[in-house]
């Protein structure tokens, strides 16, 4: 029922001061620990009023501990073993607003580069256009099957 937990340090966290940090923590935890096995030992002698009464306060307790890690778990910032920082966070509308914007920069550019490219091949097939009409050229030469690869092969 009453189980004492308590949290241990990481791998490798233990900084040089560290060591009556750990010790204060053992004898904490070793007092907590005879503390519950006599509160355990005399919880079955106690009245029905008295174990309804515990059980409800023992029910908000939980509630308000609850509440303040809601509270309290927006501003969470954690660090890597390489020293990166994690950003514990709200899910508010700037960060969907954040993780939107590169979505739409790169659609931007897609369309940005099709319309570049529409561009550039419309303007060769003008020049294209503009040099074959201000050429002299007999009104066969365009049904010809080889002038067609003629246009095709690059100019030197």
């Amino acid at each position: 029922m009453n189980q004492l937990t308590h949290p241990t340090p990481a791998f490798g966290a233990a900084q040089p001061g560290s060591r009556p940090l750990a010790a204060a923590d053992a004898l904490q935890a070793r007092f907590a620990l005879r503390v519950t096995a006599r509160l355990t030992e005399h919880s079955q002698n106690l009245g029905a009023d008295v174990t309804e009464r515990l059980r409800f306060a023992r029910e908000q307790a939980l509630e308000r501990a609850r509440a303040t890690r809601a509270a309290e778990a927006p501003s969470q910032m954690g660090v890597t073993r390489a020293g990166t920082a994690i950003l514990g966070g709200g899910s508010g509308w700037w960060l969907k607003i954040a993780s939107v914007l590169p979505a739409l920069a790169l659609v931007a550019g897609l369309v940005l580069i099709q319309r570049l490219q529409d561009n550039a091949q419309v303007s060769v097939a003008a020049e294209v256009d503009a040099a074959l009409l201000s050429d002299d050229l007999p009104p066969t030469a365009y049904s010809d099957a080889g002038f067609a690869e003629f246009l095709k092969t690059p100019n030197e």
